[in-house]
């Protein structure tokens, strides 16, 4: 009895001892991710978070080889991470994975730079899958030697996750099913493959409980799990960079996948056409991952009707076609880095809230974005193209009135073109409402033209402009005709006292009274009257302007009928002309009758400004003295016309 319990009492301290030894050996560390590409919701969905992650930080910043030959990276009670597992202390692995059986406390191991015959990474992997580690990671593995079928035991094991990254297989002669049937039929709920070459994979030969599949960074082609409907349980399928080229075939992929839903076929070679046919997919898909392909704007007629979130960013998608599918699920499109030149409708996106579209080839967006999507909560569309004019006015203003529900506002709004407006926040492009509204500049140019030609046109008749331009164009014209048809007439000798003007209405008082009493008696004075000294074939004008040169005077017989008379008016201008152009004193007024002010038309502003400055004489109703008037008159036109003639001709 003693005996034995001496015996007893020596095994416990020896295990002790091995025990205390192995574990000052190893020391402590800290944690890290192993599964940092498991989605959230797949976590909650009943994997402990905690528990999907293995630590390679290190206890003191140091690593050490322990007496077996590999190098320990961590060591905690939950977790365990090796380095530089070699043929020759695979065995020695072997045998210490194999201590930890179901009830050890020891549930994440990661295994790195790992190169060992095929036989012995299937040996280690039996061993774990029977022991209590529940989060198994192999990262760089060499597999050395032939690959050969192996039986393997997927029964009584408490793993949850397998994770093997950058596979490097040097048998280059070997039966592909071999490696493909070990991983298809584990009975785990996430399968990580990345990096490693893989081209096909074996659809499970029953019911898979495989909930989580990475199989990112490979060489899998359209081919993967086609007619497979194994996979009942699969949440979330992860092929980002991989070989596939036909989006069709991807959706019959996934058609029997009635859990799936998450699908990331980011960075593929995806390419669709309507040559291809319809397109089925799983009927549980949510979210849908297609970014980084070749899809053009037909991929709209190939997406799920009940998906929730898509990303499509980074293809070669220019419109969003109508009259495409209605996706009434859709919350959430992702169309940055594509060749889009304006804000998609919603028409096909009832229940839209998130949409992104920048980096694409948008110059102007529409303004009505917001009134056809209603339920769109956030707008991402900064870095595009902007161009700073007066179409981007509309959208300027939409900002004002989204809410905020611009996203990146103001930085990431930037105007490109034109050239001296690159760089210009949109918030800092402004632009009157007159310049941008083609309507209301018309309006407003129209408006001040007619105000233009209502003022000009007033002031031309209020001032008689026309009639002037009409008698200096007549005056002009008659004079030209007499320089080029009259040469010898040029130099024109004064050959009349005074010309007469008067009204015909006033006719009986300068046929009765001023030319006899001015061309009669002593210093005969020749007049020249248009009834006899006009010359027949010549225009009145030219024939009124010939007899006002060819006088030294001019006399106006001023009454309410002067003013009266057009022709009246005519002489009264081009002697007006001439007595400015020749700065000569010529003009004689004779007032025949008092003419009120308001009698005078407006376009006789030139006699109001001369009855006002100039003196003149007016005709005395008592014949008393009628010898005083016309003894004034004969002294203000009394000349010697050869005198005045040599005067003309001294200063000319």
């Amino acid at each position: 009895m003693t005996k034995n319990m001496r015996y007893l009492r020596n095994c416990f301290i020896y295990n002790c001892l091995f025990v205390f030894t192995f574990w000052d050996n190893i020391g402590l560390a800290k944690k890290n991710e192993l599964f940092a590409s498991v989605p959230n919701n797949f976590l909650e969905d009943g994997l402990d978070k905690k528990n999907m992650s293995f630590s390679h930080s290190y206890a003191n910043n140091q690593h050490y080889k322990a007496d077996y030959g590999w190098v320990v990276i961590e060591n905690t009670m939950e977790s365990l991470s090796l380095s530089e597992i070699a043929d020759d202390n695979v065995r020695k692995l072997i045998t210490l994975l194999s201590k930890f059986r179901k009830g050890s406390r020891l549930r994440n191991l990661t295994l790195t730079n790992m190169s060992v015959d095929w036989k012995d990474i299937i040996k280690v992997l039996q061993v774990v899958w029977h022991s209590s580690i529940e989060y198994f990671n192999i990262n760089n593995l060499t597999q050395l030697g032939n690959v050969v079928s192996t039986r393997f035991d997927y029964s009584k094991t408490s793993m949850k996750a397998f994770a093997v990254n950058k596979v490097l297989i040097t048998d280059l002669y070997f039966s592909q099913d071999d490696v493909y049937n070990i991983f298809a039929n584990m009975n785990i709920a996430a399968l990580t493959i990345a990096e490693s070459e893989l081209i096909h994979m074996l659809c499970p030969s029953s019911d898979s409980p495989l909930r989580y599949i990475n199989f990112s960074k490979n060489d899998l082609t359209d081919l993967l799990f086609q007619n497979c409907d194994k996979l009942i349980q699969l949440e979330t399928f992860i092929l980002h960079r991989n070989k596939f080229e036909s989006l069709s075939k991807v959706s019959f992929m996934t058609s029997r996948m009635k859990s799936l839903r998450y699908l990331d076929m980011s960075s593929n070679l995806l390419r669709n056409s309507r040559a291809e046919g319809r397109c089925q997919w799983a009927d549980s898909l949510a979210e849908l991952d297609l970014s980084s392909n070749q899809l053009t704007e037909a991929v709209f007629e190939c997406l799920p009707a009940n998906i929730n979130k898509v990303d499509l960013q980074n293809n070669q998608i220019a419109s969003v076609p109508k009259g495409i599918t209605e996706l009434h699920s859709l919350q959430e499109l992702n169309l940055a880095s594509n060749r889009l030149a304006d804000l998609p409708g919603c028409r096909a996106f009832t229940s839209l809230e998130i949409l992104n579209i920048e980096r694409n080839l948008i110059l102007t967006p529409s303004a009505d974005f917001f009134e056809t999507c209603p339920s769109v909560k956030e707008l991402q569309a900064g870095q595009n193209p902007f161009k700073c004019s007066c179409e981007l006015q509309d959208f300027l203003r939409l900002e004002r009135q989204s809410g905020g529900k611009l996203s990146g506002w103001p930085e990431a709004y930037v105007c490109k073109y034109p050239e001296d407006l690159s760089g210009t926040q949109l918030k800092d492009f402004h632009l009157t409402e007159l310049a941008c509204n083609t309507t209301l500049l018309l309006v407003t140019a129209l408006l001040l033209t007619l105000v233009l030609v209502a003022v000009v046109a007033f002031l031309c008749i209020y001032l008689d402009v026309p009639w002037y331009v009409r008698m200096l164009w007549q005056w002009t014209q008659t004079k030209r005709r007499a320089w080029h048809d009259c040469p010898e007439e040029r130099e024109t000798a004064l050959q009349f006292h005074a010309f007469i003007s008067y009204s015909e209405r006033d006719s009986l008082w300068v046929k009765n009274e001023l030319i006899p009493n001015l061309e009669k008696g002593e210093g005969c004075i020749q007049l020249c009257q248009h009834e006899r000294n006009f010359i027949p074939g010549k225009s009145i004008v030219e024939n009124i302007i010939n007899c006002i040169e060819k006088s030294y005077k001019s006399i106006f017989v001023l009454s309410p009928n002067f003013v009266q008379s057009e022709w009246c008016h005519y002489e009264l201008y081009f002697a007006h002309h001439k007595l400015f152009s020749e700065n000569s004193n010529s003009l004689i007024l004779i007032l025949l009758e008092p003419i009120p002010p308001y009698v005078i038309p407006a376009r006789y502003h030139k006699l109001k400004a001369l009855m006002a400055k100039r003196t003149y004489l007016e005709w005395p109703k008592e014949r008393s003295k009628h010898a005083l008037f016309w003894a004034n008159l004969r002294a203000a036109i009394s000349i010697n016309l050869s005198v005045a003639d040599e005067q003309n001709r001294t200063e000319v």
